[in-house]
Formats: C-alpha cells, sequence, structure tokens
C-alpha cells in the first residue's frame, strides 16, 4: 500500500467525482491543524457534480492527484470511509504517528480482502473504537497544555483594506486586458475568476423589473456583478452629491476644545523618580570629546587658530568661485550673453529668417539692429565658416572689461511687502454704502446736480432737460416740478434746518431763490418768510444807494409766482453761475461764474439783499469755493491751486498746491482740517492743513476724470465721481492727536451708472444722517445707494 501525506495530515481520496476516461481526482483536503471535530459534517457527495463541471470547463488539473487503475464503476467501499457519511478529517501532526502505526497493525487482517475489491484504499482511512478514545485523550491532554488563545481581531468598519473578503487578487490591472478570456481575474489560492454569465437587453430589464434592489445596485467590474448599497453607503452618495460632509456623524460646528491652554502647568508630566542613566556621564560624550582631543593632537583642528592675513593684490577680474571678504574694488567682471537657439549652425526652421526679413535686416543700421548677426543653417559642422566678426566682438569685450565700473553700489535689500501699508479689513470698518436701492427716473436730460435738505427727507435736482425736479428720497417720489427756459447749473439747499428753501442757477446768470410750497412745517414756512421780509425791508430803505453798492441786481418776483411756484427772490449774474454753495449758518451764500472776470466770485447775504465781491482781482480761473463748516475762512480753487482766505482779516492763509493739471471738485472735512481735491486728470489730492501745503495722499483709482468728491457729514467716509462710471468710497478716519496721520482706506466700487457720451457720474453727495450716498449721472437717473 502506498501512503500519501501531505505537510501535516493524510491525504484522502475522493472517489466521488470521476472521469469518463476512467481517472480519478483525488481532492486535496484543507489542513486542520486545530483539535479533533467529532461533529458530523455535509457529505461531498452533493457537491462533486458543480465541481465536476467547472473544473471539466476549465480542464485545470493544478491541484487534483490522478489515479489512473482505477476503473469508472469503481464505487466507494464501505471500509474506505466512516458511518458519518463526511469527510474525513486530517489529524494533528503530533498525533500522526501512533494513528498511523494503530491503523496498519489492526487491520492486517482486512487489507488482504479489500486490496481485491478496491485498489484505492489508503490506510489510516478508518480508526478502530479503541484507537478513537486514545486520540481524543491525547488531544485533550495536549489541548490542556498549550496556553488559551486570545480573541481573533475582528475587521471593523474604522480597519483597513486588508481586512475586506476579495475575491478578484489582480489589483489594479485594466479590466480590459481580460475582455478576450473567459475569466477576469485570480482568487487567493490562484485559481481562475469565471466571468459570470451575461444576458441580453431583455433579461437585464426583465431582473431588474423582479428585483426590488436594483435600483441601488451597482456593477462592479473586476469582480463582475453587482453589489447591493447599503443605506448608509447611499447616505454617503446623498451628501456627496448635495455638497455635505460626506459622514453624517461629522458635526463642523461642534465647539473648540482647547487641548492646549496658554497656563503655565507646574506638576510634573510623570512622578515617577529620574532614572539612573541622568545622573551617569553619557559613554557617547566622552567618545566625541576623546575623537576631538585626538584631532586635536594631530594637528587637524587648530584651537586659537590667528585669522588669515588679507592678500595685498586682488585680481579684478578673476573668475574664481571661492568666496572672499567684502572689498570696495571687488567687483564682478560683466558676463557675456549665452548664446541662443538660432547661433546653432543647424538652427530650428522657425528661427531661420525669410528673405523678406533678411531684406529689413540689411536695410537698417548696424547699431540699430536687434541682433548683429543672421541665423544661418549648415548641413555639417565641417562646414561652417570662420566668424567674420570675431576681431571686432573680441575688440568690444575688452572694451567691456576695460571700461566696466570698478565701484561697488550697495542696493537697497528691501522686502516689497514691507512697504505696502497694512490696512485694516473693509468689513471692520462698516457701515458704507455697498449696493443700489432706489432709482429717481423722470428727468430725460443728463443730471447736473442735485440737493438734500439738512434733515435728509427731501432732494431737488437740476437737469439738461430745463426742469427741476422735487422727490422724496424715500419713496422715489416726484412731489413738484418747475420748468425753466435754459439748462440748471446748479441747485443748493439750505443747511439751516430752521428755514425751507434752496437756490437755483439756471441759464445765463439767473440765481432764483424758491421755498417749496407745501413741504415745510409751518414754523419753517413763517421764519423763511420772515428772512425775506427783512430782506425786502432792507432793501426799499436803502433806495438807490443800495443799488449802487450791489454789483448785481436783486429782483422780487410776481406775487403769482410767490404763491404757485415759491419764488422768494432772483438775482441776475453777468455769466453763467457753475456753482452755488452756502454758510453753515443759512444767511450767506456764495456764486461762482468763472467767466466774470472780477465777478467771478460773490458773496450774498439774504437777509440785507446785500452781495459783495470780496476779491479785486483773482488769480487763475476759479472752478469751486467752500466755507469752511467751523471758522471764518474761504477755500477758493483755481486751476492749479487751493487758496484760503481768512474773511475777518480779509487776508490770504495759506496756498494748497495739488500738483495736478485741473481742479474740478472740492470739498472740506467737517472737522476743518482735512480737504479733498478731485481733478480732470483722474487725481484725487487729500490735504492735511496741519501738517503741509503739498497732498498727504495722492489717490488714482479712476480711469476717467473725476466730477465730484464729497465728505460725509457724521461718518468718516469720502467718495468720488468719474466719467468712468464708477463711485468709490473710502474710508477716512482722522484722528484727534496731532501725532497720527489720517487713515485712508479703500473699502468699495459702485457701479451703475452707464456712461453716455463719454460722461459717467456727474454729481454724488452723502445723506446728512444715514451712511448712504446719492449720485446722479449723464444716463438721465439719480440712484441711492445703501
Amino acid at each position: 500500500m502506498r501512503d500519501r501525506r501531505t505537510g501535516n495530515g493524510f491525504k484522502v481520496a475522493d472517489t466521488s467525482a470521476t472521469k469518463s476516461n476512467g481517472a480519478k481526482f483525488v481532492r486535496k483536503e484543507t489542513n486542520k491543524p486545530d483539535t479533533l471535530k467529532s461533529e458530523p459534517v455535509k457529505s461531498n457527495k452533493r457537491t462533486a457534480p458543480a465541481e465536476e463541471e467547472s473544473e471539466d470547463e476549465l480542464e485545470d488539473f493544478g491541484d487534483v492527484d490522478i489515479d489512473i487503475e482505477s476503473d469508472d464503476d469503481e464505487e466507494i467501499q464501505e471500509g474506505d470511509v466512516d458511518d458519518s457519511d463526511g469527510d474525513i478529517d486530517e489529524f494533528p501532526e503530533e498525533n500522526e504517528k501512533d494513528q498511523d502505526e494503530n491503523t496498519l497493525v489492526g487491520e492486517e487482517g482486512e487489507e488482504e480482502e479489500e486490496e481485491e475489491e478496491s485498489d484505492d484504499y489508503m490506510a489510516g482511512d478508518s480508526l478502530d473504537e479503541e484507537d478513537w478514545n486514545e486520540e481524543v485523550k491525547t488531544s485533550e491532554k495536549k489541548d490542556s497544555d498549550k496556553p488559551d488563545r486570545l480573541p481573533e481581531i475582528e475587521a471593523d468598519y474604522d480597519s483597513d483594506s486588508s481586512t475586506e473578503d476579495v475575491e478578484n487578487t489582480v489589483g489594479k490591472v485594466p479590466m480590459e486586458w481580460y475582455d478576450d478570456f473567459p475569466h477576469i481575474g485570480y482568487d487567493i489560492d490562484g485559481k481562475r475568476v469565471l466571468r459570470p454569465a451575461k444576458g441580453d437587453e431583455l433579461e437585464k430589464f426583465l431582473s431588474t423589473m423582479d428585483d426590488p434592489d436594483s435600483w441601488r445596485s451597482v456593477a462592479v467590474d473586476k469582480e463582475g456583478k453587482d453589489v447591493v448599497l447599503n443605506d448608509e453607503e447611499l447616505d454617503i452618495i446623498r451628501r456627496l452629491q448635495g455638497g455635505d460632509i460626506p459622514d453624517a456623524a461629522y458635526d463642523p460646528y461642534e465647539p473648540t476644545i482647547e487641548w492646549f491652554s496658554s497656563k503655565k502647568e507646574v506638576m510634573p508630566l510623570s512622578a515617577a523618580p529620574e532614572p539612573k542613566s541622568r545622573f551617569i556621564p553619557s559613554k557617547w560624550e566622552a567618545k566625541k570629546i576623546m575623537k576631538i582631543v585626538r584631532a586635536i593632537r594631530t594637528g587637524r583642528i587648530v584651537p586659537r587658530k590667528p585669522a588669515s592675513e588679507k592678500p595685498r593684490f586682488y585680481n579684478l577680474w578673476g573668475d574664481d568661485e571661492q568666496p572672499r571678504e567684502d572689498h570696495i574694488m571687488q567687483v564682478p567682471a560683466p558676463k557675456m550673453k549665452l548664446p541662443d537657439h538660432d547661433e546653432s549652425y543647424n538652427p530650428p526652421e522657425e528661427y531661420l529668417p525669410t528673405e523678406e526679413e533678411i531684406k529689413e535686416w540689411e536695410e537698417l543700421d548696424p547699431e540699430d539692429r536687434p541682433k548683429n548677426y543672421l541665423p544661418q543653417k549648415f548641413n555639417s559642422l565641417r562646414q561652417v565658416p570662420a566668424y567674420n566678426r570675431f576681431i571686432q566682438e573680441r575688440f568690444e569685450r575688452c572694451l567691456d572689461l576695460y571700461l566696466a565700473p570698478r565701484v561697488r553700489k550697495n542696493r537697497l535689500n528691501i522686502d516689497p511687502d514691507s512697504l505696502i501699508p497694512k490696512l485694516p479689513s473693509p468689513k471692520d470698518l462698516q457701515p458704507f454704502p455697498t449696493q443700489q436701492s432706489i432709482s429717481y427716473e423722470g428727468h430725460t436730460g443728463r443730471i447736473r446736480c442735485f440737493s438734500l435738505d439738512p434733515v435728509g427727507l427731501y432732494m431737488v435736482s437740476g437737469s439738461d432737460d430745463n426742469t427741476v425736479k422735487l422727490w422724496e428720497i424715500s419713496t422715489g417720489r416726484c412731489l413738484k416740478t418747475w420748468k425753466f427756459d435754459s439748462v440748471i447749473h446748479s441747485v443748493a439747499w439750505n443747511p439751516n434746518r430752521e428755514l425751507c428753501v434752496f437756490a437755483v442757477s439756471v441759464g445765463h446768470g439767473n440765481v432764483i431763490l424758491i421755498a417749496p410750497p407745501r413741504i415745510g412745517s409751518p414754523e419753517q414756512t413763517t421764519l423763511t418768510d420772515q428772512y425775506f421780509q427783512q430782506g425786502y425791508a432792507a432793501m426799499s430803505t436803502a433806495g438807490d444807494d443800495k443799488d449802487a453798492k450791489n454789483p448785481i441786481p436783486w429782483v422780487k418776483p410776481s406775487e403769482e409766482d410767490q404763491e404757485n411756484l415759491g419764488y422768494r427772490v432772483q438775482l441776475s449774474h453777468t455769466q453763467a453761475v457753475k456753482q452755488i454753495t452756502w454758510h453753515r449758518k443759512g444767511d450767506y451764500f456764495a456764486t461762482v461764474a468763472p467767466d466774470a472776470k472780477n465777478l467771478a466770485v460773490l458773496i450774498h447775504q439774504i437777509t440785507k439783499y446785500q452781495s459783495q465781491a470780496p476779491f479785486r482781482k483773482l488769480k487763475g480761473l476759479v472752478q469751486r469755493v467752500m466755507f469752511h463748516p467751523i471758522k471764518p475762512l474761504f477755500f477758493v480753487a483755481t486751476q492749479l491751486y487751493v487758496r484760503v482766505y481768512n474773511l475777518m482779516k480779509q487776508e490770504l492763509l495759506k496756498t494748497l498746491q495739488s500738483g495736478v493739471k485741473w481742479i474740478s471738485s472740492l470739498d472740506v472735512h467737517p472737522g476743518g482740517d482735512n480737504v479733498i481735491v478731485g481733478s480732470y486728470d483722474k487725481r484725487l489730492c487729500w490735504f492735511d492743513l496741519d501738517l503741509s501745503s503739498r497732498p498727504y495722499k495722492t489717490l488714482r483709482y479712476h480711469s476717467q476724470a473725476i466730477r465730484q468728491v464729497t465728505f460725509h457729514k457724521r461718518y468718516p467716509l469720502f467718495a468720488s465721481s468719474s466719467d468712468d462710471g464708477s463711485i468709490q468710497i473710502f474710508h477716512g478716519m482722522v484722528y484727534n492727536d496731532l501725532l497720527q496721520n489720517p487713515l485712508i482706506v479703500p473699502v468699495k466700487i459702485l457701479r451703475g451708472h452707464s456712461v453716455v457720451s463719454s460722461l459717467g457720474v456727474l454729481d454724488i453727495e452723502f445723506h446728512p444722517t444715514q451712511p448712504w450716498i446719492l449720485s446722479s449721472g449723464a444716463d438721465h437717473t439719480l440712484r441711492l445707494w445703501t
């Protein structure tokens, strides 16, 4: 008899799977290194045909032993297997010898009889009852001597992917490689994984109709089958599609746990006594010290080595890369330019010039040519001729070395980021206007000017369509419209809250003071009428002398115009008035008519109906004038300068030099110590009157001419409007401390007005109480930005 064994157990012949040619498959059983399993297991007879069928298809005889001596009609003998009708378990290696001997001795008598019946019988296939009991005792004794086994590690959700049961082990191989094969890979034992049968589209449709989980199935190419997703995986897919965090248990808004605090802890990390090694001198440090001592003894290390002497002479143009100490005469020689691709003897085609380029190059003067050679193409290096400009270039190189500067000029090594001031974030500087709220539409021409009443409830606007409209700011409703014969140049509302009156500049020099009917309170209407009655009384008492003193006439309108239109008085200038500005008390206002020569600037008083020209002769063409908000100062802006006059002393205090070509607008800070100036050459200048007569800051944020600049009365804001259709909002904080300069930060760009005929935003003004700004443009609209 032949006794065939594996490494640690017997190999049993399974006679249930046979081939038609008489070859018998002997299946290798898996090893059972643990204790003997006495409970019955399922028979192998039923599963054999399926295994036979799959093995027939692949014809894989890698793991079978073939016994050709047996016949097809052999049957399993009763003595070959146990009564349990199951697989014969392989015993541990320790009990293998005793079991082998007992089986051989106990079955000598039966061996001759069974040899005739079956040639396949193997010794050790069956056990006697005594041998069985003896084996059980021996295995129990061995198990009692062994220590208890640790529990197996369970792979949970957080474990790595190595614990997953992967059938196909081909790894990251493209599955297209297996398109022409009947299998799709190999399992962990090296056997081929067959490709599952795929039906046609009709079968797929019927299977999806029958399978309730088809909507949540996903085809896995590597496994060749459909995997049903569970609820947790579906929830992850939903969250990924919605842009949420995939983990449902993760809370992005949970409170921060301060793992590391700034408090210094005094207790030690460990209360254990310090180890003995901390008090023993280190062996390795002693070795390092001895190594240094040996180097000093042999002379490799020289302690207290004297400093090396400086050389008396320097090679100016030496190209040695050794670092040298700084010396005023040590200047690196100018390097020659490295050759380009077109200097090759066989350059690429795109570098070769055309005939037109060659002709153009030859017509240029030698000093005007971008390069002193033309790229040429040769088939080999042997055909390249000598360079005809070799001597000239050597001579020029010598001149470069001879005439090169030999004095080092230290360059300032400044980080560019350090030059940029660290400005606060615009979010920290709120409130300021950010978006458009209301658009006031009704004018049919470009709106050159508008003005707000001191409370901030109403607004009056003047346009090129010869009309003046009164608006309610909060609703955008037009309350009243005045029609005139010519263009409206300027409007200005009286800043005194007790009065309700505004001034309008119409056409060729007419200035009309209007008290809008049914707008103000009865107290305001009464006080306004008293103001103008005082002027009428003063004008009637003065008589002809008054007309002689007044440079321009004051005309009383008709009673019909007074009642219906609210006209109070009319002033007739010699030229068109471009600007009207009021004094903060509301009794005086100034007008600017640039073409009126000596009468270009006039100051008028309502209560006396009196006008005066403060300047006998003006230096330059006046553009804008302003009253100081607190002191008796008067600002006059010409094309290039801003002059500050004292009205009480009647003298010039200061001249501000703007540095711009043409001043277009002017405004004074409510504190009175800072002035901003806008110009037609796109610049905005901030002047600090206590600092200098030159601009403290010059800002250029607009791409076209600046039309208007303005300060807010309450908030630290100022703005500028331009012909590029934008409004720039700035944060301008002025500090009471004289040692601290004003803080200027751009915070917002407002765009909404369209540019018409190269004209954009023509006028802007802040709301007197809210952080809002209103603007008028050439697109016939007024806009409120909040």
